[in-house]
Protein backbone atom coordinates (compact mmCIF):
# COMPACT_ATOMS: atom_id res chain seq x y z
CA UNK A 1 0.00 0.00 0.00
CA UNK A 2 1.68 3.52 -1.16
CA UNK A 3 2.20 5.63 1.90
CA UNK A 4 0.65 8.63 2.52
CA UNK A 5 1.67 12.19 1.95
CA UNK A 6 2.37 13.47 5.70
CA UNK A 7 4.10 16.78 5.29
CA UNK A 8 1.22 19.49 5.83
CA UNK A 9 3.32 22.81 5.44
CA UNK A 10 0.30 25.30 5.68
CA UNK A 11 -4.13 25.88 5.56
CA UNK A 12 -5.59 26.86 2.32
CA UNK A 13 -8.95 27.93 2.47
CA UNK A 14 -11.23 26.09 -0.15
CA UNK A 15 -13.95 26.98 -1.70
CA UNK A 16 -16.59 24.75 -3.07
CA UNK A 17 -19.80 25.40 -4.85
CA UNK A 18 -20.37 28.89 -4.56
CA UNK A 19 -16.68 30.51 -4.97
CA UNK A 20 -15.22 32.78 -1.57
CA UNK A 21 -12.63 34.11 -0.79
CA UNK A 22 -9.17 32.20 0.04
CA UNK A 23 -6.48 32.40 2.61
CA UNK A 24 -2.89 33.01 1.09
CA UNK A 25 0.62 33.35 2.80
CA UNK A 26 4.04 33.15 1.45
CA UNK A 27 4.10 35.71 -1.37
CA UNK A 28 7.19 36.56 -2.60
CA UNK A 29 7.75 39.70 -5.02
CA UNK A 30 9.17 38.11 -8.12
CA UNK A 31 6.58 38.40 -11.16
CA UNK A 32 7.12 36.28 -14.30
CA UNK A 33 6.89 36.79 -18.01
CA UNK A 34 5.00 34.14 -20.47
CA UNK A 35 4.81 34.33 -23.58
CA UNK A 36 3.00 37.30 -25.08
CA UNK A 37 1.24 37.62 -28.95
CA UNK A 38 -1.36 38.63 -30.45
CA UNK A 39 -4.30 36.02 -31.30
CA UNK A 40 -4.80 35.16 -34.97
CA UNK A 41 -8.01 33.11 -35.91
CA UNK A 42 -7.45 31.14 -38.72
CA UNK A 43 -10.30 28.03 -39.15
CA UNK A 44 -8.53 25.13 -40.73
CA UNK A 45 -10.02 21.96 -40.94
CA UNK A 46 -8.75 18.90 -39.03
CA UNK A 47 -8.49 15.78 -40.67
CA UNK A 48 -11.50 13.35 -41.74
CA UNK A 49 -13.53 12.25 -38.56
CA UNK A 50 -13.98 8.44 -38.73
CA UNK A 51 -16.47 6.53 -35.98
CA UNK A 52 -14.69 5.94 -32.79
CA UNK A 53 -15.13 2.80 -30.87
CA UNK A 54 -15.08 3.36 -26.92
CA UNK A 55 -12.86 1.57 -25.03
CA UNK A 56 -14.40 -1.44 -22.78
CA UNK A 57 -14.12 0.39 -19.75
CA UNK A 58 -16.23 3.28 -21.76
CA UNK A 59 -13.27 5.59 -21.31
CA UNK A 60 -12.44 7.87 -24.79
CA UNK A 61 -8.60 8.87 -25.53
CA UNK A 62 -8.45 12.66 -25.64
CA UNK A 63 -6.03 15.23 -25.41
CA UNK A 64 -7.03 18.62 -23.56
CA UNK A 65 -6.04 21.74 -24.80
CA UNK A 66 -5.43 24.69 -22.46
CA UNK A 67 -6.57 28.00 -24.53
CA UNK A 68 -4.44 30.21 -22.17
CA UNK A 69 -6.43 33.68 -23.41
CA UNK A 70 -9.71 32.18 -23.83
CA UNK A 71 -10.18 30.59 -20.50
CA UNK A 72 -11.87 27.44 -22.39
CA UNK A 73 -10.02 23.51 -22.51
CA UNK A 74 -10.78 21.89 -25.93
CA UNK A 75 -10.97 18.17 -25.91
CA UNK A 76 -9.61 16.50 -29.11
CA UNK A 77 -10.30 12.87 -30.10
CA UNK A 78 -6.85 11.06 -29.11
CA UNK A 79 -6.89 8.72 -32.89
CA UNK A 80 -9.67 11.21 -35.05
CA UNK A 81 -8.34 14.32 -34.38
CA UNK A 82 -11.68 15.95 -34.24
CA UNK A 83 -12.27 18.57 -31.87
CA UNK A 84 -15.18 17.31 -29.41
CA UNK A 85 -16.10 20.71 -28.06
CA UNK A 86 -14.68 22.72 -24.92
CA UNK A 87 -15.57 23.95 -21.38
CA UNK A 88 -15.39 27.23 -20.36
CA UNK A 89 -13.26 27.15 -16.67
CA UNK A 90 -13.40 30.90 -15.38
CA UNK A 91 -17.37 31.08 -15.14
CA UNK A 92 -16.19 32.37 -12.08
CA UNK A 93 -14.15 34.95 -13.06
CA UNK A 94 -15.75 38.02 -12.09
CA UNK A 95 -15.83 36.80 -8.50
CA UNK A 96 -12.56 35.80 -8.63
CA UNK A 97 -11.71 39.49 -10.24
CA UNK A 98 -13.74 41.15 -7.10
CA UNK A 99 -11.94 38.97 -4.44
CA UNK A 100 -8.55 40.39 -6.25
CA UNK A 101 -9.84 43.52 -6.39
CA UNK A 102 -10.39 44.37 -2.44
CA UNK A 103 -6.82 42.21 -1.24
CA UNK A 104 -4.38 45.39 -2.04
CA UNK A 105 -1.52 42.15 -2.45
CA UNK A 106 -3.06 40.22 -4.54
CA UNK A 107 -4.12 42.87 -7.23
CA UNK A 108 -0.74 44.37 -7.30
CA UNK A 109 0.74 40.65 -8.18
CA UNK A 110 -2.35 40.06 -10.32
CA UNK A 111 -1.65 43.68 -12.34
CA UNK A 112 2.38 42.98 -12.29
CA UNK A 113 1.88 39.68 -13.88
CA UNK A 114 -1.24 40.71 -16.13
CA UNK A 115 1.61 43.95 -17.42
CA UNK A 116 4.59 41.69 -17.93
CA UNK A 117 2.38 38.69 -20.29
CA UNK A 118 0.74 41.32 -22.03
CA UNK A 119 -2.34 40.55 -20.85
CA UNK A 120 -4.23 37.77 -19.20
CA UNK A 121 -3.42 33.74 -19.34
CA UNK A 122 -6.43 32.27 -17.94
CA UNK A 123 -5.25 28.47 -18.08
CA UNK A 124 -2.01 27.32 -17.83
CA UNK A 125 -2.53 23.56 -17.59
CA UNK A 126 -5.13 20.93 -17.69
CA UNK A 127 -5.92 17.01 -17.12
CA UNK A 128 -8.75 14.57 -16.10
CA UNK A 129 -9.40 12.07 -13.70
CA UNK A 130 -8.57 8.75 -14.26
CA UNK A 131 -12.15 7.85 -14.30
CA UNK A 132 -12.64 10.35 -16.80
CA UNK A 133 -15.24 12.64 -14.74
CA UNK A 134 -13.30 15.61 -13.42
CA UNK A 135 -11.14 18.08 -15.07
CA UNK A 136 -8.35 19.80 -12.83
CA UNK A 137 -7.09 22.98 -14.49
CA UNK A 138 -4.02 25.32 -13.12
CA UNK A 139 -5.04 28.97 -13.66
CA UNK A 140 -2.55 31.62 -14.57
CA UNK A 141 -2.58 34.82 -13.33
CA UNK A 142 -5.81 33.66 -11.39
CA UNK A 143 -3.25 31.81 -9.44
CA UNK A 144 -5.49 29.00 -8.55
CA UNK A 145 -6.57 25.43 -8.78
CA UNK A 146 -10.13 24.50 -9.91
CA UNK A 147 -12.09 21.33 -10.28
CA UNK A 148 -15.34 21.06 -12.74
CA UNK A 149 -17.22 18.08 -12.88
CA UNK A 150 -17.43 17.25 -16.88
CA UNK A 151 -21.00 16.48 -16.75
CA UNK A 152 -22.23 19.63 -15.53
CA UNK A 153 -19.74 21.97 -15.90
CA UNK A 154 -19.77 22.77 -12.10
CA UNK A 155 -17.12 23.99 -10.28
CA UNK A 156 -16.13 21.45 -7.37
CA UNK A 157 -13.97 23.65 -5.48
CA UNK A 158 -11.35 26.25 -6.23
CA UNK A 159 -7.81 26.78 -4.25
CA UNK A 160 -5.25 29.61 -4.27
CA UNK A 161 -1.39 28.77 -4.34
CA UNK A 162 1.04 30.46 -2.97
CA UNK A 163 2.31 33.78 -5.17
CA UNK A 164 1.13 35.56 -7.79
CA UNK A 165 1.08 32.54 -10.75
CA UNK A 166 -0.12 28.77 -11.06
CA UNK A 167 1.79 27.28 -13.73
CA UNK A 168 2.62 23.78 -14.55
CA UNK A 169 1.10 20.55 -13.19
CA UNK A 170 0.72 16.89 -13.45
CA UNK A 171 -1.83 14.78 -11.86
CA UNK A 172 -0.53 11.55 -10.00
CA UNK A 173 -1.01 7.94 -12.13
CA UNK A 174 -3.74 7.41 -9.02
CA UNK A 175 -5.44 10.50 -9.59
CA UNK A 176 -5.45 11.27 -6.13
CA UNK A 177 -2.77 14.29 -6.68
CA UNK A 178 -2.27 17.54 -8.45
CA UNK A 179 1.42 18.97 -8.23
CA UNK A 180 1.31 22.75 -9.26
CA UNK A 181 4.24 25.20 -9.45
CA UNK A 182 3.29 28.16 -7.86
CA UNK A 183 5.82 30.23 -9.45
CA UNK A 184 6.77 33.29 -7.50
CA UNK A 185 6.53 31.62 -4.21
CA UNK A 186 9.21 29.28 -5.63
CA UNK A 187 7.42 25.99 -4.32
CA UNK A 188 5.27 23.39 -6.12
CA UNK A 189 2.20 22.30 -4.13
CA UNK A 190 0.28 19.23 -3.90
CA UNK A 191 -3.15 19.70 -4.29
CA UNK A 192 -6.01 16.90 -2.83
CA UNK A 193 -8.06 16.45 -5.87
CA UNK A 194 -10.62 14.79 -3.52
CA UNK A 195 -11.40 18.61 -1.97
CA UNK A 196 -9.00 20.41 -3.33
CA UNK A 197 -6.83 21.29 0.35
CA UNK A 198 -3.06 21.93 -0.17
CA UNK A 199 -1.44 18.61 1.22
CA UNK A 200 1.94 19.63 1.11
CA UNK A 201 4.82 21.35 -0.98
CA UNK A 202 8.48 20.72 -1.43
CA UNK A 203 11.28 23.56 -2.84
CA UNK A 204 12.16 24.21 -5.96
CA UNK A 205 14.64 26.30 -7.64
CA UNK A 206 13.96 29.86 -8.71
CA UNK A 207 10.19 29.87 -10.64
CA UNK A 208 9.61 26.46 -10.62
CA UNK A 209 8.11 25.39 -14.26
CA UNK A 210 7.12 21.69 -15.16
CA UNK A 211 6.16 18.94 -12.82
CA UNK A 212 6.15 15.20 -13.89
CA UNK A 213 5.41 11.99 -12.17
CA UNK A 214 7.64 9.06 -12.77
CA UNK A 215 5.39 6.32 -14.41
CA UNK A 216 5.25 4.52 -11.21
CA UNK A 217 4.14 7.46 -9.31
CA UNK A 218 6.65 7.11 -6.70
CA UNK A 219 9.03 10.43 -7.82
CA UNK A 220 7.92 13.49 -9.29
CA UNK A 221 10.54 15.67 -11.21
CA UNK A 222 10.15 19.58 -11.30
CA UNK A 223 12.19 21.43 -13.26
CA UNK A 224 12.65 25.49 -12.97
CA UNK A 225 13.49 28.48 -15.65
CA UNK A 226 14.64 31.38 -13.12
CA UNK A 227 13.54 35.33 -12.95
CA UNK A 228 12.67 35.42 -16.92
CA UNK A 229 11.23 39.12 -16.66
CA UNK A 230 15.81 39.87 -16.47
CA UNK A 231 17.86 40.68 -19.51
CA UNK A 232 20.11 37.69 -21.19
CA UNK A 233 23.45 40.13 -19.93
CA UNK A 234 21.39 39.68 -16.21
CA UNK A 235 21.07 35.86 -16.42
CA UNK A 236 23.70 35.18 -13.07
CA UNK A 237 20.64 36.94 -11.22
CA UNK A 238 17.96 34.94 -12.55
CA UNK A 239 18.82 32.70 -9.33
CA UNK A 240 18.87 28.61 -9.79
CA UNK A 241 17.91 26.41 -12.59
CA UNK A 242 16.99 23.43 -10.85
CA UNK A 243 15.80 20.05 -12.39
CA UNK A 244 14.74 18.35 -8.65
CA UNK A 245 13.69 15.15 -7.68
CA UNK A 246 11.04 14.81 -5.20
CA UNK A 247 10.25 11.33 -2.78
CA UNK A 248 5.83 11.78 -4.13
CA UNK A 249 5.36 9.76 -1.00
CA UNK A 250 7.20 12.30 1.97
CA UNK A 251 8.08 15.13 -0.58
CA UNK A 252 11.58 15.06 0.98
CA UNK A 253 13.99 16.23 -2.23
CA UNK A 254 15.98 13.16 -3.52
CA UNK A 255 18.38 14.80 -5.89
CA UNK A 256 18.88 18.18 -7.66
CA UNK A 257 20.61 18.61 -10.95
CA UNK A 258 21.96 22.16 -11.46
CA UNK A 259 21.79 23.69 -15.52
CA UNK A 260 23.35 26.48 -16.65
CA UNK A 261 20.18 27.96 -18.17
CA UNK A 262 16.41 27.98 -17.80
CA UNK A 263 15.11 24.20 -18.02
CA UNK A 264 11.69 24.51 -20.17
CA UNK A 265 10.02 21.38 -22.00
CA UNK A 266 11.93 18.84 -21.24
CA UNK A 267 11.39 14.68 -21.26
CA UNK A 268 13.19 11.22 -19.81
CA UNK A 269 14.07 8.46 -21.81
CA UNK A 270 12.40 5.35 -21.07
CA UNK A 271 15.77 3.99 -19.81
CA UNK A 272 15.18 6.62 -16.69
CA UNK A 273 18.63 8.70 -17.18
CA UNK A 274 18.37 10.04 -20.60
CA UNK A 275 17.23 13.63 -20.33
CA UNK A 276 16.41 15.44 -23.09
CA UNK A 277 16.17 19.99 -22.95
CA UNK A 278 15.21 22.83 -24.12
CA UNK A 279 17.06 25.50 -22.51
CA UNK A 280 16.29 29.05 -22.36
CA UNK A 281 18.28 31.04 -25.17
CA UNK A 282 19.01 27.94 -26.62
CA UNK A 283 17.90 27.24 -30.38
CA UNK A 284 18.19 23.55 -29.57
CA UNK A 285 18.31 21.15 -26.96
CA UNK A 286 20.35 19.32 -24.65
CA UNK A 287 20.86 15.53 -23.77
CA UNK A 288 21.46 15.71 -20.52
CA UNK A 289 23.09 11.79 -18.45
CA UNK A 290 21.51 12.10 -15.07
CA UNK A 291 23.88 9.84 -13.58
CA UNK A 292 26.49 11.30 -14.26
CA UNK A 293 25.23 15.22 -14.26
CA UNK A 294 26.70 16.07 -17.61
CA UNK A 295 25.59 17.50 -20.75
CA UNK A 296 25.71 14.87 -23.13
CA UNK A 297 25.19 16.53 -26.62
CA UNK A 298 24.28 20.27 -27.50
CA UNK A 299 22.07 20.07 -30.36
CA UNK A 300 21.86 23.34 -32.38
CA UNK A 301 19.13 23.41 -34.59
CA UNK A 302 18.84 25.82 -37.66
CA UNK A 303 17.06 28.94 -37.30
CA UNK A 304 13.90 30.11 -39.68
CA UNK A 305 10.87 32.54 -39.81
CA UNK A 306 12.35 35.53 -37.91
CA UNK A 307 14.24 33.53 -35.06
CA UNK A 308 17.60 34.58 -36.76
CA UNK A 309 17.00 38.41 -36.29
CA UNK A 310 14.86 38.29 -33.20
CA UNK A 311 17.18 39.02 -30.30
CA UNK A 312 17.28 37.13 -27.76
CA UNK A 313 15.47 39.30 -24.78
CA UNK A 314 12.64 39.45 -27.35
CA UNK A 315 12.24 35.61 -27.25
CA UNK A 316 8.94 34.55 -25.84
CA UNK A 317 9.74 34.15 -21.94
CA UNK A 318 13.60 33.64 -22.93
CA UNK A 319 12.58 30.53 -24.87
CA UNK A 320 13.38 29.92 -28.82
CA UNK A 321 12.53 26.66 -28.77
CA UNK A 322 9.65 25.54 -26.21
CA UNK A 323 8.10 22.32 -26.99
CA UNK A 324 9.79 18.51 -27.07
CA UNK A 325 7.75 15.22 -26.57
CA UNK A 326 8.91 11.48 -27.41
CA UNK A 327 7.75 8.89 -29.45
CA UNK A 328 6.59 6.11 -28.33
CA UNK A 329 9.33 3.86 -28.89
CA UNK A 330 11.43 6.36 -27.72
CA UNK A 331 13.17 6.71 -31.57
CA UNK A 332 12.29 10.19 -32.14
CA UNK A 333 11.88 13.91 -30.69
CA UNK A 334 9.54 16.53 -31.48
CA UNK A 335 11.16 19.19 -31.37
CA UNK A 336 8.96 22.83 -31.64
CA UNK A 337 11.17 25.75 -32.50
CA UNK A 338 9.21 28.41 -31.21
CA UNK A 339 10.89 31.55 -32.99
CA UNK A 340 11.49 29.46 -36.19
CA UNK A 341 7.85 28.51 -36.72
CA UNK A 342 8.50 24.92 -36.99
CA UNK A 343 8.37 21.35 -35.79
CA UNK A 344 11.75 19.19 -36.13
CA UNK A 345 11.46 15.12 -35.71
CA UNK A 346 14.90 14.65 -34.68
CA UNK A 347 16.78 10.42 -34.43
CA UNK A 348 17.43 9.76 -30.96
CA UNK A 349 20.09 7.49 -31.95
CA UNK A 350 22.17 9.72 -33.72
CA UNK A 351 20.65 13.27 -32.96
CA UNK A 352 20.18 14.18 -36.81
CA UNK A 353 16.51 15.64 -38.06
CA UNK A 354 14.30 13.05 -40.02
CA UNK A 355 12.22 16.39 -41.12
CA UNK A 356 10.69 19.55 -40.57
CA UNK A 357 7.66 20.91 -40.58
CA UNK A 358 6.62 24.72 -41.35
CA UNK A 359 4.34 27.42 -40.27
CA UNK A 360 3.20 30.56 -41.12
CA UNK A 361 5.46 33.31 -40.10
CA UNK A 362 4.18 34.16 -36.60
CA UNK A 363 2.68 30.69 -35.49
CA UNK A 364 4.24 30.74 -32.30
CA UNK A 365 4.30 26.76 -32.01
CA UNK A 366 4.83 26.64 -28.09
CA UNK A 367 4.12 22.75 -26.88
CA UNK A 368 4.76 19.31 -28.35
CA UNK A 369 2.92 16.03 -26.10
CA UNK A 370 2.86 12.67 -28.00
CA UNK A 371 -0.75 10.74 -28.75
CA UNK A 372 -1.25 7.57 -26.62
CA UNK A 373 -0.33 5.42 -29.55
CA UNK A 374 3.28 7.00 -29.38
CA UNK A 375 2.69 7.80 -33.23
CA UNK A 376 1.94 11.53 -33.67
CA UNK A 377 3.17 14.88 -31.35
CA UNK A 378 0.34 17.27 -31.14
CA UNK A 379 1.99 20.93 -31.45
CA UNK A 380 -0.09 24.14 -30.07
CA UNK A 381 0.65 26.82 -32.42
CA UNK A 382 -0.42 29.97 -30.10
CA UNK A 383 -1.21 32.52 -32.35
CA UNK A 384 -3.23 30.72 -34.46
CA UNK A 385 -5.87 28.83 -32.36
CA UNK A 386 -4.73 25.27 -33.95
CA UNK A 387 -2.84 22.34 -33.01
CA UNK A 388 -1.08 20.76 -35.59
CA UNK A 389 -0.74 16.91 -35.71
CA UNK A 390 3.02 15.56 -36.85
CA UNK A 391 3.21 12.46 -37.76
CA UNK A 392 6.47 11.15 -36.17
CA UNK A 393 7.55 8.33 -39.03
CA UNK A 394 7.23 10.79 -41.83
CA UNK A 395 7.87 14.20 -40.12
CA UNK A 396 4.93 15.40 -41.77
CA UNK A 397 1.66 17.20 -40.58
CA UNK A 398 -1.40 15.52 -41.09
CA UNK A 399 -3.69 17.47 -40.11
CA UNK A 400 -4.33 20.61 -38.35
CA UNK A 401 -7.10 21.41 -35.84
CA UNK A 402 -8.99 24.54 -34.48
CA UNK A 403 -9.18 25.14 -30.90
CA UNK A 404 -9.75 28.48 -28.72
CA UNK A 405 -7.71 31.13 -28.28
CA UNK A 406 -3.82 30.93 -27.64
CA UNK A 407 -3.26 26.88 -27.16
CA UNK A 408 -0.69 26.29 -24.99
CA UNK A 409 -0.54 23.20 -22.77
CA UNK A 410 -1.70 19.92 -24.14
CA UNK A 411 -2.10 16.71 -22.01
CA UNK A 412 -3.22 13.30 -23.07
CA UNK A 413 -6.06 11.71 -20.88
CA UNK A 414 -9.17 9.80 -21.17
CA UNK A 415 -12.98 11.06 -20.46
CA UNK A 416 -15.68 9.08 -20.28
CA UNK A 417 -18.11 8.54 -23.40
CA UNK A 418 -21.15 9.75 -20.97
CA UNK A 419 -19.20 13.22 -20.76
CA UNK A 420 -19.07 14.08 -24.56
CA UNK A 421 -22.44 15.03 -25.31
CA UNK A 422 -21.95 17.74 -22.43
CA UNK A 423 -19.11 19.36 -23.78
CA UNK A 424 -20.01 22.95 -25.98
CA UNK A 425 -20.23 22.65 -29.72
CA UNK A 426 -17.54 25.27 -30.06
CA UNK A 427 -13.62 24.31 -30.79
CA UNK A 428 -12.72 26.46 -27.55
Amino acid sequence: MPRRLHRITRAVHVTRATPRRARVTGFTRFTRVLAAGCLTTAAVAAAPVTATTAAADGLRDVLVVGNSQAGTVSVIDGHTFANLGSINVIPDLAQRMFEIDINPVWLAGYQTVKAVEGGDRFVDDATVSPDGHTLYVSRGNLDDVAAFDLATHAELWHTRLSGFHADHAALSPDGTRYVVSATTAQVAQVINTANGSVVGSFPTGTYPHQNDFSADGDYIYNSSIGITSLSQSLEWAKGSFLLTKVDAHTLQVVQTWQFPHGIRPNEIAPDGHTFYADLSYLNGFVKYDLNTSKILNTVQMPYASGGSTLKPDSYPQNSAHHGLALSGDGSKLCDVGTIDDYTAIVSTSNLTTAGTVSYPAGALPYWGQTSVDGHYCFVSLSRLGQVSVVDYATATEVARVPVGAFPQRERISQIADSVVGSLDPAAG
